[in-house]
């Protein structure tokens, strides 16, 4: 048999503009600044392309689109040629340590199209070549981010996303303990019953997290999950807000491998795990993180960090791979201005459906150019 080789491989930003700024505790953007990866591999005259999203949020990641576009583009004269076996994922996983080393963005937007050019070949979609299972995906319903921003405008949204079906609201908090019970205030009185999912993003001393949860009780919200409410270093107060809480502690910004997982779980830190693709650098890596998060017990989350429909379709194609997660939060196309890409899931409401084609399904309009800079 002819073998597979990995015949090009190119990358251009990929920025598109945000309805609201996406604003966290510890920072704001203002537009996507993602990267797009496409490949192609060809076995004789056959030939299979994917693409691929990887997605700087700083200062969560250390890389920023230029950073990431520089790594690959250095990357290209390792990886392109490249003999590749279809089921040689740890030989993949190695040939992508080895060129994109300490670049995790860069190295997840790459490994992506790969993934999704090989699940083209393979005939299968993405979450049944990465998982092994057949059958019909899950059923998937995602959450809706509201970001910090003035709480008039939080309850504006809470109200809009309400109004279209979605039952839970992944809200930012962490930058001002009173700002933050404000905002809370005005959502609970524009969507009366929602369920929360507060995330600190590191934004909390135990103190303050365990008096936000003590509130969120107190407006009569369903309170299902706490993400990252302590700073990564700060281990025990995070192992004391888990201890404290009736509700799963999510950890994100403190589990990006499975020996972070480790040492969270021996540390007693939290009580569940957020997987995010760019984060990890890796859709395998994460996907073996939820398996072993799994094994253990713990209920997971699967997000992102503002990417387009592309890196959304990537993550929901890791939620079926698991089976299903507790916490789908799914969400960020939908924050945006405009959608640049085709395919991939398709939403009614909160509600994802993944079609049963080849890889990712997603596919650039007819006619675009893969510089896309909206």
């Amino acid at each position: 048999m002819l073998p597979l080789r990995l015949d090009s491989l190119s990358v251009q930003p990929l920025s598109v503009p945000l309805v609201d700024p996406f604003v966290i505790a510890t920072g704001r953007v203002e537009a996507t600044r993602s990267i797009l990866v496409r490949v192609v591999l060809t076995q004789g005259s056959a030939r299979w392309e994917g693409l691929g999203e990887g997605s700087c949020l700083p200062p969560v990641t250390r890389e920023d689109q230029p950073d990431a576009l520089a790594a690959v583009e250095a990357a290209r004269p390792q990886l392109e040629d490249f003999p590749v076996e279809p089921d040689d994922r740890e030989g993949l996983q190695r040939l992508l340590d080895l060129a994109l080393p300490g670049t995790p963005v860069a190295r997840s937007g790459v490994e992506m199209a790969l993934l999704d050019a090989l699940a083209r070949h393979a005939g299968l979609p993405l979450w049944q070549w990465l998982s092994g299972q057949r059958g019909p995906a899950p059923a998937i319903e995602t959450d809706i981010t509201l970001p910090i921003l003035p709480p008039a405008r939080m309850a504006e949204l809470a109200r809009h996303w309400a109004s279209l079906g979605f039952r839970s609201f992944k809200v930012k908090v962490g930058r001002a303990l009173d700002e933050d019970l404000a905002a809370l205030n005005a959502i609970a009185g524009a969507a009366p019953g929602a369920r929360l999912r507060a995330d600190a993003n590191c934004g909390f001393t135990a103190e303050e997290a365990l008096r936000l949860v003590a509130e969120v009780e107190r407006l009569g919200f369903q309170l299902e999950c706490l993400e990252q409410p302590c700073a990564v270093e700060d281990v025990e107060g995070a192992a004391r807000v888990a201890a404290a809480c009736r509700v799963p502690v999510l950890a994100d910004e403190s589990v990006k491998s499975l020996s972070e997982l480790r040492s969270v779980l021996a540390a007693r830190a939290a009580t569940g795990v957020n997987l995010k693709v760019a984060k990890s650098g890796s859709l395998l890596g994460a996907y073996a993180i939820g398996r072993a998060a799994q094994a253990a017990g713990l209920p997971l989350m699967v997000g992102g960090m503002v990417e387009t429909r592309l890196g959304m379709t990537a993550a929901a194609h890791l939620v079926a791979a698991l089976g299903g997660v507790a916490f789908p939060d799914l969400d960020t196309a939908w924050l945006l201005a405009a959608d640049p890409f085709e395919g991939g899931y398709a939403a009614e409401g909160p509600r994802y459906l993944l079609p049963d084609v080849p890889g990712l399904g997603v596919r650039l309009p007819s006619g675009t150019t893969m510089g896309i800079l909206l």
